[in-house]
C-alpha cells in the first residue's frame, strides 16, 4: 500500500507521477505505460488520506478541521480492515506499506496500530504486515532540522553566515524572531532552485509542455513538469466520471495537495519510541533517501538513524542495479536497513525509476 504525506494525493503523486502503471503525457489528455511500475512485482493499493485529499471526502465537513496523526492512523486501519473484508482473497497475502516525506510519521504509526490490534484480532481479521519502506521521510525533529541545515551548507546553497545563524538560533537555541530572520535569509530562496531536487531542471511555464519534456530528457529523463500534466488529466470531466469521483460542485478542481484540510490537531516530534517497538516486533524496515533532496535530506535521516543506537550488522557499502554504475550506498543494522539512491530527489521513483524499482523489488523479495 502507498500512502502520501499530509494533504497530498497518493493517486496524483504516487500512482500517476511515481510508481503506478500509467503516467500522463505532456498533452495532459493521454497516458503512457510506465516501464518501472511497482505493480510489476506486487499488487499496489493507493490510499488518499486523510479525508479531503484528492478525490476523497467526508460527509461531515467539520472533519476537515479535526485531522491529525492519530485520527489518520485509526481511519486508515479501519479502511484496511473493511477493504480486506471486501476483497478477502488478498487477506492471506504478505502486506507492505510504502510512502515518502510525511509518511515518515504516518507509516510507523499505522504499522504500530496494525501490530497492536493483530495481537487481539482473530485469524480472519489479521493483516499480514511484513514490512515498511519509507523514502526521504521525516523521523525525529531535532536530527531532521540539524540535517537540513547541514545539507544546505554542505551543498553550497547557503552562506557561512546564514549557516551559523541557523545553527545558533534555530537549532542550538530557539529564538523564534531571530530564527525566522535567518530562515528568511536563506539564499536558496532567492534563486529558482527546486528544493525537492536541487540539481534538476525547473519546470518553466513560459515554455511549451513538449519543450519542457525535451529539456528534461537531458537531465536523466526526469520531467519537472509532470505534476502539471497530472493536474490537467485529473481535471478532465471524463476522467473524473471514470473514477466515480464525488463531484458536488458544478466546477470541481482536483488539486495535488488539498487546501480543504484547515488544521492539524496532533503531530509528534519523534518516531523513535515507535521504531523501537516495530524493531522489537520483528518488522522488516527499509529507509531510503534520494541524495539531492533538500527538503528531507539524507543527512537528517542519517543523524536520526544513528541516534537510535542500533548495532551495525553490515557496514556502509555501495549497491547497484547495474554492474557498471553505483546506484547508492547502504548500511544494515539490527532491525533496520538504510539506503541512499544516487541522483534522486525527494520523489525517488520519479527521479530514478529504475533504481527505485530495483530497491523495492529486492525488499519485498526478502533480499
Amino acid at each position: 500500500m502507498h500512502i502520501p504525506g499530509p494533504g497530498c494525493s497518493s493517486l496524483g503523486m504516487g500512482a500517476m507521477v511515481e510508481i503506478g502503471p500509467f503516467g500522463v503525457n505532456p498533452d495532459g489528455k493521454s497516458l503512457y505505460s510506465r516501464r518501472h511500475a511497482w505493480n510489476r512485482v506486487a499488487n499496489v493499493l493507493f490510499l488518499e488520506s486523510p479525508a479531503g485529499v484528492g478525490f476523497s471526502y467526508s460527509n461531515t465537513s467539520s472533519d476537515y478541521s479535526t485531522s491529525g496523526d492519530k485520527r489518520t492512523a485509526i481511519d486508515t486501519y479501519n479502511f484496511l480492515i473493511n477493504w480486506f473484508k471486501r476483497f478477502p482473497h488478498y487477506k492471506a497475502s504478505d502486506f507492505y506499506i510504502a510512502g515518502e516525506s510525511y509518511a515518515g510519521f504516518y507509516i510507523p504509526e499505522l504499522a504500530d496500530i496494525i501490530i497492536n490490534r493483530s495481537r487481539e484480532a482473530d485469524s480472519t481479521s489479521k493483516i499480514q504486515l511484513k514490512g515498511i519502506t519509507i523514502g526521504n521521510g521525516i523521523m525525529n525533529d531535532p536530527t531532521d532540522e540539524k540535517g537540513s541545515i547541514d545539507y544546505l551548507w554542505n551543498h553550497a546553497l547557503i552562506s557561512d553566515e546564514t549557516y551559523r545563524g541557523l545553527l545558533d538560533h534555530c537549532w542550538k537555541s530557539k529564538n523564534t524572531k531571530i530564527c525566522e530572520d535567518y530562515e528568511g535569509r536563506v539564499e536558496m530562496e532567492v534563486g529558482n532552485i527546486d528544493f525537492y531536487n536541487i540539481y534538476s531542471a525547473v519546470c518553466s511555464h513560459n515554455s511549451s509542455n513538449s519543450s519542457a519534456r525535451k529539456k528534461a530528457i537531458g537531465f536523466g529523463g526526469y520531467d519537472p513538469c509532470e505534476g502539471d500534466y497530472v493536474h490537467m488529466y485529473l481535471n478532465l470531466p471524463q476522467v473524473q466520471h471514470a473514477f466515480h469521483a464525488n463531484i458536488t460542485k458544478l466546477s470541481y478542481t482536483w488539486e495535488l495537495c488539498s487546501e480543504v484540510i484547515r488544521s492539524w490537531k496532533d503531530s509528534p516530534s519523534t518516531m523513535f519510541p515507535i521504531y523501537r517497538r516495530l524493531i522489537a516486533a520483528g518488522l522488516r524496515i527499509l529507509l531510503y533517501s534520494g541524495d539531492t533532496d533538500a527538503v528531507v535530506p539524507v543527512s537528517g535521516t542519517r543523524y536520526a538513524v544513528n541516534a537510535l543506537n542500533l548495532t551495525v550488522t553490515k557496514p556502509w557499502h555501495p549497491w547497484s542495479d547495474d554492474a557498471d554504475e553505483v546506484s547508492g550506498y547502504t548500511v544494515v543494522y539490527e532491525g533496520l536497513t538504510f539506503t541512499t539512491v544516487r541522483g534522486a530527489g525527494h520523489q525517488v521513483p520519479q527521479c530514478q525509476p529504475c533504481r527505485a524499482f530495483a530497491l523495492f523489488k529486492n525488499f519485498v523479495m526478502g533480499n
